[in-house]
């Protein structure tokens, strides 16, 4: 079994910078690890509310400059998928928070796993998501 291609949340990449050993591991070995504009906003607010706003603005650029790292942008059929998801959620009375709803839809649109510590996910059908290898293989 191989370890799918995934979609970092950010919650994943704050445990892969504090050497969290799963999320060390799932960054090890994925294939492609995409990122959305949504994750990129909300890991700068976090860096400019923080003490260390110009250290982890260079950690995260050498991070992106990774040939594995795939900067995703938003788009109409991203759209068609969030208000999918939206509806779905809508009727099944288990909404989500509003940027995680984009994370997913840029998962489903690319056919990524979320790599993410928050379980919410788990609510969006079609999408695989988890915060360890085993989560997230084929």
């Amino acid at each position: 079994m191989a370890l799918r291609d995934i979609l970092l949340d950010t919650n994943a990449y704050s445990a892969f910078k504090s050497n969290n050993p799963d999320a060390v591991e799932v960054i090890r070995h994925a294939p492609v690890i995409g990122i959305n504009s949504i994750v990129i906003g909300e890991l700068l607010a976090g860096f400019a509310a923080g003490s260390r706003e110009s250290d982890n603005r260079k950690e995260f650029n050498l991070f992106l400059a990774s040939r594995r790292v795939k900067e995703l942008a938003e788009d109409r059929g991203t759209a068609e998928y969030y208000a999918s998801i939206f509806r779905s959620l809508r009727q099944k009375g288990r909404p989500i928070p509003t940027n995680d709803m984009w994370i997913a839809a840029t998962a489903l649109q690319h056919g990524l796993a979320v790599f993410t510590y928050d379980g919410h996910f788990q609510k969006v059908d079609g999408l695989v998501s988890g915060g360890q290898i085993p989560d997230l293989l084929i």
